[in-house]
């Protein structure tokens, strides 16, 4: 049997469309054994790995809140104070630690001092995951010994690379899409922004994305926004029906076990 390893992008509510992903995999009965994930993917992986449901994963992120008024920050580099979360995050790793996991997980997030790549993946767990998730400028970073970490997506918001060399089979999944708008989708500065964001993240992980053994990658993502809350169930059913057509059509040319 081969050894799977899974590689979960990040890209905000649009991230519901992992589970999606994961849901279509237990159907056609493939189970990863490792994870990979950045920001929303490294989450959506921790419950994962965790062996959450997927009605506890979506109930997860509904029930987070992200803009609620008492976890403003004024003292902090951000507008959330991401700290404000540990005790949400404990509620569901209570025990805090890689280690009680029932899979691998492997967690990326950014040094923002010293400007490099980390990738966690034993020890405490919940400050990894808040890291990994810090947006920037939105979140605040997280401290960890003597240093800033936020959202691992500034370096690397696909991780495949940590799967590579001990997993047979690399199923990816990314969800920030970089796909062809319309020139009223450039009206303002705020959407040019973004829209160079996007093109940048994917330009530096396209190669790995058509790497994996096989991957999905949703265009009809692009119409919901990173903070979008209430497309929590749109996203989960765009990456859930995507998936289940791709399994479908990869396991007709190559079996995984």
């Amino acid at each position: 049997m081969k050894s799977v390893g899974l590689v979960l992008s990040g890209g905000g509510i649009r991230g519901m469309a992992h589970i999606g992903l994961l849901k279509a995999m237990q159907e056609h009965n493939i189970e990863a054994d490792a994870v990979a994930g950045t920001s929303v993917g490294a989450l959506v992986g921790a419950l994962y790995a965790n062996g959450n449901s997927f009605d506890e994963m979506l109930q997860f992120f509904k029930e987070t809140p992200i803009f609620q008024y008492s976890f403003f920050t004024f003292n902090k580099p951000g507008f959330i104070d991401t700290e404000k979360y540990f005790d949400i995050f404990l509620n569901h790793f209570p025990e805090n630690s890689f280690e009680a996991l029932q899979k691998k997980l492997f967690v990326v997030a950014t040094d923002l001092l010293n400007g490099e790549e980390v990738c966690f993946n034993k020890g405490t767990l919940i400050h990894p995951l808040l890291a990994s998730a810090a947006l920037t400028p939105v979140f605040s970073p997280v401290e960890m010994g003597n240093t800033f970490f936020a959202d691992g997506g500034i370096m690397n918001n696909f991780p495949k690379e940590y799967l590579d060399d001990d997993y047979d089979y690399i199923i990816g999944s990314n969800v920030s899409v970089a796909g062809h708008l319309e020139k009223k989708d450039l009206k303002n500065a705020w959407q040019l922004g973004n829209r160079v964001t996007s093109l940048a993240i994917y330009a530096s992980c396209k190669a790995k994305i058509q790497h994996c053994t096989w991957f999905i990658e949703p265009s009809e993502l692009e119409t919901i926004g990173v903070f979008d809350k209430k497309s929590v169930s749109k996203a989960f059913t765009i990456g859930y029906d995507y998936a289940s057509r791709a399994i479908e059509k990869e396991l007709k040319k190559a079996p995984i076990n």
